[in-house]
């Protein structure tokens, strides 16, 4: 007699409250989830993925309702349980990685803390014993110094390392499913490997489920047993890992395959863009783009750059240095990338940059101008040349905003245009990062999180800058949308003569839009050059360790940009 499976879904169906009427995310979704299996949900962002998610775990928005259908998991139907039963299930038999770490972390208690928290909710150990564990466990997903992290807050950590606090948190009650909602998209290539080798250790050791769902195929391929395709809200494909990416039957999952990004794959840039940078291999990352029009001027530098924060509970000479001599320069109209491990000093230095914190040492310069010299209308009139796009895009809009509202905020501030004409400019951008127009109505918690990343970069273009600091601006994005985002970036780049200052973990990414690569650890560059030269050809073992640990290598190919729709 054949078990039950551990996780059972039968013609699910979701459907969300909006001021326009009901709108049906899931329609007839049905699987099952055997224990110690894993199984990949990718798609593109709004196909679904997470709220099904949200569904086995019943915490949906307040919108959203689960209009028919069973949840069945270890015998239990998900759907009629009572509130009471779901609490004590949830942690210990279904535990859950959410994919926005500022948002599911508290900022008034430590991390150790609210780890501990959940040890202790469940009654799986406390005090003395309970403090071991969770040092443990930070060890283990790879936030180095653990004891000293243990006791700091959330505004302390980085993006990446946030993300990791929260896979200890879900991991901590040992569950037997384990909901994985992107849960590295935060994570540098090493440390995503090291994340999820645990999580297989985990399902291993305990015969437990995990349901990953993520934008990123290559990582589907590489780390699990079965994936299923969603498209608007249905399984469109499914099917073993191995199987559905290297040989996809449906039109859909086709489309997803051949947007996914790799070092084989062929740059964006044009075919003078490309030959150009190819030249440049010889003369170093220094001069700008012939194809920008921008000659060989120097929008950008920063110079043995510095920045250091004192230890809590240390002593005031006791200081931790985030970045340390730091120099790089950004031509006009050309893309500068810096790749590195979550917490090598990436983030700080773009915020350093933004001037939104001042170095601790060395200068920065805006067109030969030193930003710490400029005040008033001059300092008001550089930040409009500087724009960001930062790597969390739920803690970067304002809840209360619509839409339309936080992408015109740029112009209102600068006192660009009037209300019709701002209006008009909305619904361009929209266009651009590729949203509905009705979606300028919309509150950011309506919306995906791949979403709310293309209003953030929509609000970024507002003003026309010449810099765009991009802080992992794409991480958040479907293959698909990526791609479009990509595309579009180049594009503006060319026509508007832009640069980009490109943070981001994903090499892959870095090598179709980067001109010149940069490579921090621990917050010193320790390589540079241009991506043919990084990739190709790495000089420092650190380099060779991220290229070796980009995941479903095995899965790139040859084609071409300029073949996608």
């Amino acid at each position: 007699m054949t078990p039950d499976p551990l996780l059972s879904v039968r013609d699910l169906h979701v459907s969300f409250r909006t001021p326009t009427g009901p709108l049906e995310a899931v329609s007839g979704v049905g699987f099952d989830l055997e224990a110690g299996e894993t199984l990949a949900i990718v798609g593109e962002s709004g196909s679904g993925k997470s709220t099904i998610a949200s569904c086995l775990n019943r915490l949906l928005a307040e919108n959203g309702r689960i209009t028919s259908g069973t949840l069945t998991f270890e015998g239990r139907d998900l759907v009629t349980l009572p509130e009471r039963e779901l609490v004590g299930l949830r942690g210990t038999g279904i535990g859950l990685v959410p994919q926005d770490p500022m948002s599911n972390l508290n900022p008034v208690h430590t991390i150790g803390a609210q780890i501990l928290e959940a040890l202790e909710v469940h009654g799986k150990a406390s005090g003395a014993t309970g403090r071991r564990t969770v040092v443990d466990l930070l060890g283990q997903v790879g936030i180095p110094d653990a004891e000293r992290r243990y006791r700091q807050y959330p505004h302390e950590f980085s993006g990446g390392m946030r993300q990791r606090a929260l896979i200890a948190m879900g991991l901590a009650c040992e569950p037997r499913l384990l909901i994985a909602d992107e849960p590295t998209s935060a994570l540098d290539v090493t440390v995503q490997r090291r994340v999820l080798d645990m999580l297989e250790e985990h399902t291993r050791r305990l015969g437990a489920a995990v349901v990953l769902i993520t934008h990123d195929l290559a990582l589907a391929a590489e780390r699990s047993d079965r994936v299923l395709v969603m498209h608007r809200g249905r399984i469109v494909e499914s099917g073993p890992a191995a199987q559905i990416l290297s040989a996809p039957q449906h039109e859909y999952t086709r489309r997803l395959v051949a947007a996914a990004p790799s070092l084989s794959t062929t740059p964006l840039m044009t075919l003078t863009e490309t030959e150009e940078r190819n030249g440049q291999e010889a003369d170093g990352p220094a001069s700008a783009s012939p194809a920008s029009g921008a000659g060989s001027r120097i929008l950008m530098e920063m110079e043995s750059i510095g920045k250091s924060y004192r230890l809590r509970g240390t002593a005031r000479k006791d200081r931790f240095w985030a970045v340390r001599d730091v120099s790089l320069r950004i031509p006009a109209g050309r893309t500068v990338a810096i790749v590195g491990e979550s917490g090598s000093g990436k983030t700080t230095a773009a915020t350093l940059l933004l001037g939104l914190e001042p170095a601790s040492e060395g200068s920065i310069r805006l067109d030969g101008r030193d930003l710490r010299t400029l005040r008033g209308r001059e300092l008001f009139a550089a930040r409009r040349r500087v724009q960001p796009v930062f790597q969390n895009p739920y803690a970067s809009l304002d809840p209360r905003y619509t839409v339309a509202r936080s992408i015109a905020e740029p112009l209102r501030v600068h006192r660009i245009g009037d209300a019709a004409s701002r209006r008009a400019r909305v619904q361009e951008l929209l266009e651009q990062v590729a949203l509905p127009a009705e979606h300028a109505d919309r509150l950011p918690h309506e919306l995906s999180g791949g979403q709310r990343q293309r209003v953030a970069i929509a609000r970024s273009l507002a003003l026309e800058p010449e810099l765009v600091v991009l802080d992992e601006a794409v991480s958040a994005l479907d293959v698909v949308v990526q791609a479009q985002i990509l595309e579009l970036l180049v594009e503006l780049q060319e026509r508007l003569g832009l640069s980009y200052l490109f943070i981001s973990h994903d090499l892959a990414v870095v090598n179709q839009i980067a001109h010149d690569v940069h490579v921090m650890r621990r917050g010193s560059i320790v390589e540079s050059g241009s991506p043919e030269q990084i990739f190709s050809d790495p000089q420092k073992e650190y380099t060779r360790e991220l290229i070796a640990a980009i995941p479903g290598r095995s899965y790139g190919n040859d084609r071409s940009r300029g073949t996608q729709a």
